[in-house]
C-alpha cells in the first residue's frame, strides 16, 4: 500500500502531553494518532512507563523537527528510595539487594555535589540501548548482563527539596542521555547503602512545560472533526514557535534554496545572516 502523502492544510505542529504514570510513550504516541486521525506522528524522548509528566509530541510535517527537539534538556523531579536495589533501578523492578539507611541530610548533600556538571553514567540493563543488535532489555529478560560503555551526560542543576530518610525528593535539569533511575541507584552506592527510583515526573523538554501540557483525557474526548480542530486550535504550537528557541539565520530565497538542496554556508554568508557568533555543530533556525 502507498504511503499516504501529507496534504497541504493538514496539520502541523507540536503537542505537548501530560504523560500519566503507567502507559508507554508509544502508547500515547498511538493515542494521538487515533483522536486526530493522523499517522505522521512521533514523541521526542522516551519517558518510561512509571514516568509521567512532560512528553513532546510532533505532528505532521513538525515530525522533521523530532531529532532537533530531542537534543533539548530535560527538568525532572523525582523521589529516591533509599536501602534498596532494583534490577531496573525504579520501583517496577524486583529487589536485588537491602542495607540499613544511615545517613545524615548533610552527607546526601555532599553526595549530590559529586553528580553535578559533566559525569560518567553507565546505562541500566533495561534500557533500549543496543548491544550486538540486540536491545539491552531484552538480554536483561534471559537473565544476562554483559558491559555496557560509560556515557558523559551532563546535569546542569541537582537540589534536594525533601530529606525524610528512607525517602528523599530531588529536581533537576539535565541533558538529553541521563537515566533517573541510574543517578538513583548511584546516589544511593555513593552514601553507603542502596537506591532506586521511586517515582519521576519530568517537569520540562527544552522550553516546553508542564504547566502547558494538556492531559490524555482531552485527547481521549475528542469525538469529532470540529472538536479535533477546537483542539489543535488552542493546544497545537505552530512549527516556527516549537524551534524559536534556536539562533535565527536571515537568509535571501537564492540562498535557501541552495541549503535545502545541501550546499553548505561559507563563513562569510554565515556572518551576513546573522550566524557570525555560532559555534561548530550548533543548531539554528
Amino acid at each position: 500500500m502507498a504511503r499516504r502523502r501529507t496534504r497541504p492544510g493538514d496539520p502541523a505542529g507540536v503537542l505537548v502531553i501530560d504523560k500519566p504514570s503507567g502507559p508507554t510513550s508509544h502508547d500515547i504516541v498511538a493515542l494521538v494518532r487515533r483522536a486526530l486521525r493522523m499517522r505522521r506522528v512521533g514523541h521526542t524522548g522516551t519517558l518510561d512507563p512509571l514516568a509521567s509528566g512532560v512528553l513532546v509530541i510532533c505532528v505532521g510535517e513538525a515530525t522533521k523537527l523530532s531529532a532537533y527537539l530531542t537534543e533539548s534538556e530535560k527538568g525532572y523531579r523525582c523521589t529516591v528510595r533509599l536501602g534498596q536495589a532494583t534490577d531496573t533501578h525504579d520501583a517496577t523492578g524486583r529487589v536485588v539487594a537491602e542495607a540499613p539507611v544511615e545517613v545524615e541530610e548533610a552527607a546526601v548533600q555532599e553526595a549530590l555535589g559529586h553528580f553535578r556538571g559533566q559525569v560518567t553514567q553507565i546505562p541500566p540493563m533495561y534500557s533500549a540501548i543496543k548491544k550486538g543488535g540486540e536491545r539491552l532489555y531484552e538480554l536483561a529478560r534471559q537473565g544476562k548482563t554483559v558491559e555496557r560503555e560509560p556515557r558523559v551526560i551532563h546535569i546542569r542543576s541537582l537540589e534536594m527539596t525533601r530529606f525524610e530518610p528512607p525517602e528523599l525528593d530531588l529536581r533537576l535539569v539535565c541533558s538529553k542521555g541521563t537515566y533517573v533511575r541510574t543517578l538513583a541507584h548511584d546516589l544511593g552506592e555513593a552514601l553507603g547503602t542502596y537506591g532506586h527510583l521511586e517515582s519521576l515526573v519530568r517537569t520540562q523538554v527544552g522550553h516546553f512545560t508542564l504547566e502547558q501540557a494538556v492531559s490524555v483525557e482531552a485527547l481521549e474526548a475528542i469525538d469529532s472533526r470540529e472538536a479535533r480542530d477546537a483542539f489543535l486550535a488552542e493546544h497545537l504550537v505552530p512549527m516556527a514557535e516549537a524551534v524559536a528557541f534556536l539562533p535565527a539565520l536571515h537568509l535571501d530565497l537564492k540562498t535557501v534554496r541552495g541549503v535545502r538542496q545541501g550546499r553548505k554556508l561559507q563563513p562569510g554568508e554565515l556572518a551576513r545572516a546573522g550566524g557570525g557568533g555560532l559555534r561548530p555543530g550548533q543548531l539554528a533556525r
